[in-house]
């Protein structure tokens, strides 16, 4: 199972990230996780929500550069050494990892959530299944 990250090209200046926001919290869009790279030029915002295809064409609409990509979310104990046991799997599975970035579960929960950008998604969930991972799907995200 994968699920559905947009990525968000931004101008590197002042008040960019503030814009992009406004129009998510107008459109009543609630990230569930977001990450920001830089370069000295622009950045990249990539965002996580429940309605990824409704929120891409509510960025295109207010004048953003958007797109879908496919990654993997996985569901991890939140405590010391959670995300090396899970390392461990994908290392042993051989998935290589390109980025990767995390959000917390809501209220106690002990959970937490890591997405990966991998080079092959279908590939890679194929080699993951069965390894007593939880892999979220965009229904798993769109609910929580």
């Amino acid at each position: 199972m994968s699920i559905k990250q947009i990525s968000v090209f931004l101008e590197n200046k002042p008040g960019t990230l503030k814009k992009l926001t406004s129009v998510m919290a107008k459109n009543k869009i609630d990230m569930r996780a977001t990450s920001l790279a830089e370069t000295k030029d622009f950045g990249i915002a990539r965002i996580i929500v429940d309605d990824a295809l409704q929120a891409v064409n509510t960025l295109k609409e207010n004048d953003f550069v958007a797109s879908l990509t496919s990654v993997l979310a996985v569901e991890i104990p939140d405590e010391a050494g959670g995300l090396d046991k899970l390392l461990d799997v994908f290392a042993a599975a051989e998935v290589n990892i390109e980025y990767m970035y995390a959000f917390p579960g809501k209220g106690n929960s002990n959970q937490a959530y890591m997405i990966f950008r991998v080079a092959d998604t279908q590939a890679a969930e194929a080699k993951l299944t069965g390894k007593g991972l939880k892999l979220l799907s965009q229904d798993d995200i769109a609910n929580m």
